[in-house]
């Protein structure tokens, strides 16, 4: 296949792949999404209501240590 490559070990086995990002850039930033995502499964979550307290809160504290109202 044109922009891929494999690496493979001593037996043949593919171990790692080279992927032309001129050819495959745009797949590659989906594949990439997906394995960001991935990585987070099991990872604490907030609420957007918590979050949004959070940043609210933030917000205060620059207004306050920069005197705007």
């Amino acid at each position: 296949m044109k922009g891929i490559q494999f690496l493979v070990d001593e037996h043949g086995n593919r171990k790692s792949v080279l992927i032309d990002l001129e050819v495959w850039g745009e797949l590659w930033e989906d594949i990439y999404d997906n394995i960001v995502a991935h990585s987070a499964l099991g990872e604490p979550t907030v609420t957007w209501e918590e979050m949004k307290a959070e940043m609210e809160g933030e917000l205060e504290e620059e207004r306050q240590m920069y005197g705007r109202a």
